[in-house]
């Protein structure tokens, strides 16, 4: 293995704010579950700014439309630092939207009403998309095709490696009412096109640690910064020790890691990381675009395997 390291870390503070409990997770009746996205915007994005600010990290925002038109403060606040220090805008849906849930129609409006948006107020053409609920539908990509999106973030068959999406994957469910020939089908992959995935990771997000979410019967939201922080530095002292290169997502929320436990730990987290030689973070547009000119579409895209690393 080489001793020379490209390990790049990628911030991706998703800005939810409102929309989240409107769009996911059965707070759009709850006075107290709005105002905790009222908080995010009032408090954990100006947060989340100052420490970027203060390590001189660039990040992807991850935004909804309904908050950059909601809180027009924070979200001019996001656009200064798009401007001036380095960040990126992608696209997040309007109203935090299952994709699976919409038709074609839906899921097209809210993706233009959402790129409009950014446009308008950041001036900048978002590259990038990061599913509501992580979650494609069988239009999604067509859909990015159709806006010149470049990059995805949020499927999960790899984790530290980027590569290239599929399209027309099948797999047979399960219809306990036929005969059991009719499901013992394996599933196939489809075909890969040119547009580039940077994987999500659950086990990389700080929502489901750290917020605390009433409807849900598995919600958490309890344990500490430190412990949370073990968690991401063990994958993040793993990868180093494994890989030469490697693109670490890493998925923040303002109204949980804009809490002082989550934003200590990410203090702890980023000078662990900074003191490795050949760390770098940056945002997602560069590492979908460093792995283009790595593996053009076409060719070989596992670069675990193209590298000899332990995959």
């Amino acid at each position: 293995m080489s001793t020379k390291k490209d390990i790049k870390i990628c911030i991706n503070p998703h800005f939810d704010a409102v929309s989240l409990w409107i769009g996911s997770w059965g707070g759009e009746d709850s006075p107290c579950d709005i105002s905790r996205g009222v908080f995010g915007a009032k408090r954990g994005v100006p947060r989340l700014l100052d420490l970027f600010k203060r390590f001189n990290i660039p990040v992807t925002w991850g935004v909804t439309g309904h908050s950059m038109e909601s809180f027009p403060k924070a979200a001019d606040m996001i656009c200064d630092a798009v401007n001036n220090a380095g960040h990126e805008i992608g696209i997040h849906g309007y109203v935090h939207e299952n994709p699976l849930a919409m038709t074609r129609q839906q899921e097209a409006d809210v993706l233009d009403r959402t790129i409009s948006t950014i446009e308008k107020i950041s001036g900048k053409k978002p590259q990038g998309y990061m599913a509501p609920w992580w979650e494609l539908s069988q239009n999604t990509v067509e859909l990015l095709f159709e806006r010149g999106i470049t990059y995805d973030s949020s499927l999960m068959e790899d984790d530290y490696w980027p590569y290239y999406v599929r399209v027309g994957d099948s797999w047979t469910k399960i219809n306990y009412n036929g005969p059991a020939a009719d499901w013992m089908k394996p599933w196939q992959p489809g075909k890969a096109v040119d547009l580039v995935e940077l994987p999500a990771n659950w086990h990389l997000d700080d929502a489901p640690p750290l917020l605390f979410v009433k409807a849900s019967a598995n919600s958490h939201g309890w344990i500490t910064g430190r412990q949370l922080g073990e968690i991401w530095q063990d994958q993040f002292d793993w990868v180093y020790r494994n890989y030469d290169y490697a693109v670490l997502p890493i998925t923040i929320h303002p109204d949980a890691s804009g809490k002082p436990h989550g934003l200590m730990m990410l203090e702890r987290l980023f000078d662990h990381m900074l003191s490795h030689a050949g760390v770098s973070f940056c945002t997602m547009a560069d590492a979908a675009e460093d792995f283009r000119k790595r593996a053009p579409f076409g060719t070989d895209t596992d670069l675990g395997v193209e590298n000899g690393l332990h995959v």
